[in-house]
């Protein structure tokens, strides 16, 4: 976790009131503004979608190598196709709650920012700033779609994920080895979608923390 991490962490902590605007004005005075809160909050969510692609495609690997496997001991299979459910189960969440963050700091943001180009009594520079302020704004709607299509397409794997759990834990014997030989290569697929669209939000992710840089 980055430094801006740690401290807005360490503030959240202490500031039991859970005032978002006590934490900005005290972050402040520390010389972090919300802009730097959301560039953290950005970096952290790429960070965790770094991490997903690494469960899932794990979890696919460990899929792949019961369902190919010969006299798979399939207790073990269970077991170990359950641990990777619940770790990829476990960095999806975590994707969730980072693009939450980054939405709640970008929507305070930006509103305090349309609220201070009001204060402006030049209208050269208020202009400017409106217009930086939009461009802002469209590099961020960009940016968000691209992590909430990378979540979306997460649901679909988990549940097919926590199926052939289910399906294995249910039906310990080798016919449901070969049942699962029929789900692997559509499992496959939609990871393999899922990496691509976390592939372009973590580029896209990289665009907005270079240009806000």
């Amino acid at each position: 976790m980055r430094l801006i991490s740690k401290i807005v962490l360490l503030t959240s902590v202490a500031l039991t009131a859970g005032c978002s605007t006590i934490k900005y004005n005290t972050l402040e005075k520390v010389g972090i503004h919300k802009r730097d809160i959301l560039v953290s909050n950005v970096k952290d969510t790429r960070d965790a979608q770094e991490d997903a692609q690494e469960e899932f495609q794990d979890a696919l690997e460990r899929f792949g190598n019961i369902v190919t496997i010969e006299n798979t001991d399939l207790k073990k299979a269970y077991n170990a196709l359950k641990d990777e459910y619940d770790d990829s189960k476990d960095a999806a969440d975590e994707v969730s709650e980072q693009i939450d963050e980054v939405e709640a700091v970008a929507d305070d943001l930006f509103d305090e920012w349309a609220e201070e180009n009001k204060a402006y009594t030049d209208a050269v520079l208020r202009r400017n700033s409106e217009s930086k302020l939009r461009d802002t704004k469209a590099r961020y709607v960009e940016m968000l779609k691209s992590m909430k299509d990378s979540e979306a397409s997460m649901q679909p794997v988990l549940a097919s994920l926590y199926d052939n759990v289910l399906y294995l834990k249910h039906n310990l014997n080798a016919q449901a080895v070969g049942s699962l030989r029929t789900t692997f290569d559509e499992l496959e697929g939609d990871i393999g979608i899922l990496v691509e669209r976390m592939n372009q939000s973590i580029a896209r992710s990289n665009d907005f923390i270079a240009q806000m840089n």
